[in-house]
């Protein structure tokens, strides 16, 4: 197997190279990441239900979906991604157990006695340390997960909606649960960084595994997938099923009733009860997409004043 590790903190990119690597090779690799903050959607999720969206724009935070279903995951530099690409046989590809039974390992020997539990997770303590999610394209998989080191536990909660009781669709959810930083149970390793560098030399010290560079000419063609596909607002918000969002709330000290249909990221149909004003504008919605500036940018151009954080009402 090959290892690599991952010189690239841009999520867009890395989850662009794992994509790559599974449909443009055959041999099995073991890649090791750490992104700069960012959320990851799972490939049958919605971008708003998930996430914070008040707080993932205020604070520059992309919301990238990646190609495996699953939930949502929270990636900063404390944050160690790892990922099995695999050429596997047909009908035996899906297997969780198989592919974090090396990682279990692995965090054993460092003296982290850690599970498989819940659906896909990795646990420590029952509190949740890595979250799983597969692919398969063809007679390959991919299995990728997370190994929680020393992340921010309080932006992973803020990134989050915690309230998805307006939103209605047959879209995948999440399944929140309490999560634990390794940090916490070993004195041994002080970042993560060095969780990944530890980990890469524990499957490089296995028979048959040899270290793994990309070219500068795999580097190209990883970072136009990036641009076409990962960077896009086409594969980050408006993939994925439709959705209806009903919200009550209150702007200027005026109360209303919110009902927007949404597909394909794009507001098909809103209605607004409450002052006239804003009702009226309502109808102009129709087309636009379903994201805070272009929103408020119709409302602007109505001439209806309506705040930036009070945008973030209608999702």
């Amino acid at each position: 197997m090959n290892c690599l590790r991952l010189v690239s903190t841009d999520p867009f990119f890395n989850l662009a190279a794992e994509e790559y690597l599974l449909k443009n090779t055959a041999e099995d690799f073991l890649v090791l990441g750490i992104n700069s903050p960012s959320v990851i959607i799972g490939k049958h999720q919605i971008a708003h239900r998930e996430t914070d969206t008040q707080f993932v724009t205020e604070n520059n935070i992309p919301v990238i979906r990646r190609i495996s279903g699953g939930g949502t995951v929270y990636h900063d530099f404390g944050n160690v991604n790892f990922s099995f690409i695999i050429s596997t046989i047909k009908g035996r590809q899906v297997d969780f157990r198989k592919y974090t039974l090396p990682v279990i390992e692995f965090l054993a020997s460092e003296g982290i006695i850690a599970s498989l539990g819940g659906k896909n997770d990795l646990r420590v303590d029952n509190l949740k340390i890595s979250g799983n999610a597969e692919h398969v394209y063809r007679e390959r998989v991919l299995h990728h997960g997370t190994l929680l080191f020393d992340a921010d536990l309080g932006r992973l909660r803020h990134s989050l909606r915690k309230d998805t009781s307006g939103y209605s669709t047959r879209a995948v959810e999440s399944n929140p649960s309490h999560v634990l930083n390794l940090k916490e149970k070993t004195v041994r390793i002080r970042n993560a960084e060095e969780l990944r560098e530890r980990m890469l030399n524990y499957f490089l010290g296995i028979q048959g595994n040899t270290s793994f560079n990309l070219t500068p000419a795999e580097e190209n063609m990883i970072g136009s997938l990036a641009f076409s596909k990962y960077r896009t607002w086409e594969w980050n918000y408006a993939y994925g099923p439709e959705y209806r969002l009903n919200r009550r709330f209150s702007i200027n000290n005026n109360n209303y009733t919110c009902k927007i249909s949404v597909r394909e990221g794009i507001i098909r149909e809103c209605a607004i009860e409450g002052p006239e004003e804003i009702a009226e504008a309502a109808k102009k919605l129709s087309g636009c997409r379903h994201m805070p500036e272009e929103m408020l940018r119709i409302f602007h151009k109505g001439k209806i004043e309506i705040s930036e954080p009070d945008i973030f009402k209608f999702f």
